[in-house]
């Protein structure tokens, strides 16, 4: 029991990270608006956690995370018909295309950043991670369906990556995540639905 307390006081850090975030997605599953500070609390969280643990792009992504966090807390009040809430929408076909070229060519960036600027060990997952997380987070601020397709995705590939770093609780929280963003595609998807009838 004493071993457990002191890994637990050890790691309160990322076990900090880990309530918040997965409140946050939680949240997000649900549509509820509160998912935004809490998300913004979240990231600085992680951004001190990553830090310390070598991951440079999720430093950089964490950063990314605060300020679409601001657009989409706007953005769900603000950014549908006359000003009020946001609905779920699907991405056309134009906007997807986009996002897919600006991925592709973002991750490379961050790659070649990686390698040539930090001691990153893991520099492709790295930045894989982080070009996927981008999408899906301006995504899900402009409330489309398919940025739960893109979290699974990266969601899956963050579980190894953390476990490889051995950050296990935070690859815990990934595995809620995950189970989480299956419920959210879900929810959203049966909305989605709904609202275009």
């Amino acid at each position: 029991m004493e071993g457990l307390l002191a890994y637990l006081r050890a790691n309160a850090l990322e076990l900090s990270g880990f309530v918040t975030g997965a409140a946050c997605v939680w949240l997000i599953a649900r549509q509820n608006i509160w998912n935004w500070p809490l998300g913004i609390a979240n990231n600085l969280l992680f951004m001190v956690l990553f830090t310390r643990s070598g991951l440079y792009a999720d430093v950089g992504l964490q950063v990314f995370y605060v300020a679409v966090g601001i657009y989409g807390w706007w953005h769900w009040l603000h950014g549908g018909l006359d000003h009020g809430a946001l609905k779920v929408s699907r991405t056309p076909p134009a906007e997807a295309a986009l996002v897919g070229a600006l991925t592709l060519a973002g991750t490379a960036l961050v790659v070649l950043l990686l390698k040539r600027f930090t001691p990153s060990t893991v520099p492709v997952l790295d930045a894989t991670v982080t070009g996927l997380s981008v999408a899906a987070q301006v995504l899900m601020a402009r409330k489309r369906l398919e940025n739960w397709w893109i979290w699974i995705g990266a969601n899956l590939i963050s579980i190894g990556l953390l476990i490889y770093k051995q950050l296990f609780i935070t690859a815990g929280l990934y595995a809620v995540f995950l189970a989480i963003c299956i419920a959210g595609l879900v929810e959203w998807t049966r909305s989605w639905r709904m609202e275009a009838r």
